[in-house]
């Protein structure tokens, strides 16, 4: 039952693994993006939508491209959300915080309505969209994990999509930590008048950091629908993942090698009501709350603490004008 346990964690905890780092290094850049919900919920249609058009349009399903086109779709989807809210938040200097939530509005409806058409073309009993081949290939697991016992069954038994997330998350922190150009990043996040006097474009940091921000916190969509929902996709069935992502980010304090852990733990949290028996409906909501609690602590912790590494970035959810340096 652990083993069980911790692999349904895990697997809970890839999509916001990927949504966490992806807001991670948007926020680095003084962005705070709460629009991270509807650009997961984009980066999932928008791999429906190609996975869709791939499997009605193929004579012979190839493997290679039965996995890149979706990984595209997802690619562009969520590009193109990163691209409105930059131009929205870094050109026009809009107000972060409306914009966020404009974009997971605009995001979600965008996702239901094209769900809601692909449903209507596959004339579905159930209001729902099945890519089982797609989904299959995307869930292919390494075959001799099931021969190591309980290690095999704890560390290598998941699809590549969520090493890929770990990877990403590892590669991120060493960018910031270990490198100039995420120096430069951390330094436009914290004072960007002070970057932009020392020779860097702050303009060209943020757009950067924050479009591949969305591309990785649009592979948490991805990685939903095709591996933890099996290829199924159902008009408003993401749920709150997107928010706890964004709770997920002050979590880790902002250290996407911590999201790792924290990911795990959320997963676990999230799904925990599930190995206690006879819980109420009521109860149940309740323990679904506790990811959220333990946020609240953690920021009750870290505010009480008044430790600099475990702040935000200084100028985060402020727009940057120039002129006014």
């Amino acid at each position: 039952m652990l083993v069980a346990f911790i692999q349904r964690a895990v697997v809970q905890g890839i999509p916001l693994l990927f949504g966490s780092t992806g807001e991670i290094l948007t926020e680095k850049s003084g962005n705070l993006n709460l629009g991270t919900a509807g650009v997961m919920y984009v980066g999932g249609i928008t791999c429906v939508i190609g996975a869709f058009l791939y499997e009605q349009n193929a004579t012979q399903m190839n493997t290679f491209l039965t996995i890149l086109i979706p990984i595209l779709s997802s690619i562009l989807g969520s590009l193109v959300m990163g691209l409105i809210y930059s131009f929205l938040t870094v050109t026009l200097r809009a107000n972060q915080n409306v914009t966020g939530l404009a974009l997971t509005t605009f995001g979600v409806g965008f996702g239901n309505f094209f769900g809601g058409s692909l449903i209507k073309l596959t004339n579905s009993d159930v209001p729902s969209v099945t890519l089982t081949a797609t989904s299959l290939a995307f869930k292919k697991s390494l075959p001799f994990a099931s021969k190591l016992g309980w290690f095999g069954e704890i560390f290598l038994s998941y699809s590549f999509l969520a090493y890929v997330a770990v990877a990403i998350a590892i590669i991120v922190s060493i960018y910031f930590n270990r490198t100039r150009s995420g120096l430069n990043l951390r330094a436009v996040g914290e004072n960007p008048a002070t970057a932009d006097a020392a020779g860097i474009n702050v303009g060209r940091y943020k757009y950067i950091s924050i479009c591949l921000g969305s591309i990785i916190a649009g592979f948490g969509g991805l990685y939903y629908v095709m591996d933890y929902a099996c290829g199924v996709w159902s008009n408003n069935a993401f749920g709150d993942r997107g928010w706890l992502a964004i709770a997920l980010v002050i979590f880790a304090i902002w250290r996407p090698n911590l999201s790792i852990i924290g990911s795990i733990l959320f997963g676990g949290l999230f799904i925990v009501h599930n190995y206690i028996p006879n819980l109420s409906m009521s109860d149940q909501e309740l323990f679904k709350m506790t990811p959220y609690l333990v946020t609240i602590i953690v920021l009750i912790v870290i505010s009480m603490l008044k430790k600099r590494e475990f702040q935000p970035p200084q100028s985060l959810g402020l727009s940057y004008f120039r002129e006014d340096r």
